[in-house]
């Protein structure tokens, strides 16, 4: 399948799931007495607007390179990952507020029915299914984005878990459960929220790649023919693809040609054992 079908694919699934959760759980929140299972419809129409932002970032950011932009538009998809954070956090303070609200009013708290546990119930299967159906295609394109995305998901089946409880517990007598399960939906979606935009910000940055990564790199052009040593090796995140720059020491008796030659193999080899490096610039030292 091609990556356009993919994003395609992707943002309508998320777009229709997420418009159908939240208007079954809004409906049984409101008919069945349920402040938790109406942030968790919130919630779920919040993910929406981010599916959407996240198909409009991931195709801003394929957009081939030009004279304004030589080294491509990739950190496009890293906004988008950062604005799907911050709506998560916005989404998550506001449920947070309403359950306060609730904790401190002296207003009598009504006991929820039924209809919210199996719109619980029914939010929890199908969030969790978006989870891994998205992750499973953002990962095969490293989509920063979708990869957000798919985590709104997991997040919304999180704050469906919280919601279960809550009215479980408010059923039983306990009818103080259901804003505090608003409560511990608003952490969740907060963790959620920062984990998302801190690694947006990362690669907005030029961070470096994790250790793991820097030091397959490594091990794997330690093992080209012709090279001595390295001497230098910096990498950073541009988006979802990564820039190298790499000293390299060879033979100090070889002649330029030769050496362009063991620089030019490690530049072709590099890029081809790992995808996601989208250029390496080497320089060739002699090995004293």
């Amino acid at each position: 399948m091609e990556e356009k079908q993919i994003v395609k694919r992707l943002s309508g699934v998320g777009i229709f799931g997420n418009v159908f959760l939240a208007a079954f759980k809004l409906f049984a929140g409101l008919i069945g007495n349920s402040g938790a299972m109406v942030s968790d419809a919130v919630h779920s129409l919040s993910d929406v607007f981010a599916t959407f932002v996240a198909f409009l970032g991931v195709q801003l950011s394929k957009q081939p390179e030009d004279e304004e932009h030589p080294y491509g538009h990739e950190r496009l998809e890293c906004v988008a990952s950062l604005i799907l954070g911050l709506i998560l956090a916005g989404t998550g303070l506001g449920i947070g507020y309403v359950g306060i609200q609730k904790l401190i009013s002296h207003e009598e708290l009504e006991v929820p029915t039924i209809l919210p546990l199996i719109a619980a119930v029914v939010s929890i299967v199908v969030k969790e299914g978006m989870f891994w159906y998205t992750m499973y295609y953002a990962k095969k394109m490293d989509s920063t984005a979708f990869k957000a995305d798919a985590w709104h998901h997991r997040s919304d089946a999180l704050s469906s878990v919280g919601s279960f409880v809550g009215i479980v517990l408010a059923k039983c007598g306990f009818p103080i459960m259901d804003p505090i399960a608003s409560l511990v939906i608003c952490l969740f979606i907060l963790k959620v929220a920062f984990d998302i935009s801190k690694d947006a910000l990362n690669r907005m940055v030029d961070a470096s790649c994790d250790r793991e990564t820097e030091q397959a790199i490594r091990n794997f052009i330690e093992k080209q023919t012709g090279v001595e040593r390295i001497d230098l090796l910096h990498t950073r995140q541009f988006g979802n693809k990564i820039y190298i720059d790499l000293e390299i020491a060879v033979r100090g008796d070889m002649s330029l040609i030769e050496a362009h030659e063991i620089a030019e193999n490690v530049h072709a080899r590099v890029e081809k054992e790992f995808p996601n490096v989208k250029h390496i610039m080497i320089h060739v030292n002699p090995a004293l």
